[in-house]
């Protein structure tokens, strides 16, 4: 039965550790999302130009040398 022992003092301790944790407030949550949101579509374009970029020039190249 040592393993409910060590199960019964894992549970009180995550129990502890849960009441230390402090979440963020819903303002919090909707400013960071947005945050990511945004980040994500400039990378996004960021990463489309530069996709566009490379393959202009990958093909100028093949028709300058193929």
């Amino acid at each position: 039965m040592d393993w409910w022992t060590k199960t019964k003092e894992f549970l009180s301790e995550v129990r502890t550790e849960m009441r230390k944790v402090s979440f963020p407030t819903r303002d919090e949550v909707v400013g960071t999302t947005i945050i990511v949101l945004i980040t994500s579509v400039i990378f996004g374009i960021y990463l489309f130009a530069a996709d566009r970029i490379i393959v202009w020039a990958y093909q100028g190249i093949v028709k300058v040398f193929g």
